[in-house]
């Protein structure tokens, strides 16, 4: 089975290390460029509208409404719970426990903690499907910038995509960093989030050495998603920290 190029966790943690935490700036997109960059249909977007799963756009001029991130972050979760083979009653009753205002990072979140459990999608592309799946034109550099990611690679005349992964490496392109920087950033991921859960798992292991198989499953069945979940929540905090500090020096 192909493996992931990296981990969902990873990239939802790359997308917090460099995008504004604030989520400031107006809404910029209309419904049809909302629809082409989620790779959606504009039907599709007003059904989701109609039945609550997306907040209602911006009026702007000439009564042209006009989405932002958190819409599009939306849009993914929505297709991640889909993904998982959530129905659109259970997707439904999902989202409406989730604070109608969380941003565009909290959604990130979340969508992240769902493919967590979501089986390796790795498949051979175009070019050509690669740009659809996309939603956006993709240049020489963007693919670059996506290999460096880890969501691309190369296949002779096709390229290998993680399917799980492209959206928030697509949203990455936009975000002024160099190649060097993205493979650094996930040199340091990959080294310290191997490091926690080699701790974690010699922690849980020592917990159930005396146990019996059932409460072994039972354990990681209950931690895995916890694990997650508290791994990225404590690593945005921490990083928001980080950047307050940085920001009043």
């Amino acid at each position: 089975m192909p493996k992931r190029f990296h981990t969902i966790g990873e990239t939802a943690i790359l997308l917090h290390m460099t995008t504004d935490t604030t989520d400031a700036g107006e809404p910029a997109l209309t419904i049809d460029e909302l629809a082409a960059r989620a790779g959606v249909t504009v039907r599709t977007v007003r059904f989701y509208g109609t039945k609550g799963l997306l907040p209602p756009p911006v009026i702007g001029p000439r009564r042209v409404g006009h989405y932002g991130r958190e819409h599009l972050a939306r849009l993914a979760l929505i297709e991640e719970l889909q993904q998982q083979g959530m129905t659109l009653a259970a997707i439904e009753r999902y989202v409406q426990q989730l604070a109608p205002d969380l941003s565009a990072h909290d959604l990130a979140i979340h969508r992240a903690v769902v493919a967590s459990w979501a089986p390796d999608a790795v498949e051979t592309v175009s070019l050509e499907e690669l740009r659809r799946r996309s939603g956006r034109e993709l240049g020489e550099e963007d693919v670059a910038r996506l290999a460096a990611m880890g969501v691309v690679r190369a296949d002779g005349g096709s390229y290998r995509v993680d399917l799980g992964l492209l959206r928030l490496g697509v949203q990455l392109l936009d975000v002024p960093l160099s190649q060097e920087a993205i493979r650094a950033s996930r040199k340091v991921l990959v080294e310290h989030s191997r490091a926690a859960a080699h701790e974690l798992a010699e922690l849980f292991r020592g917990e159930v050495s005396e146990r019996d198989a059932r409460d072994v499953k039972s354990l990681s069945a209950h931690m895995h998603p916890l694990v997650v979940q508290a791994l990225l929540t404590t690593f945005q905090r921490s990083l928001q920290e980080e950047l307050r500090e940085w920001l009043t020096r």
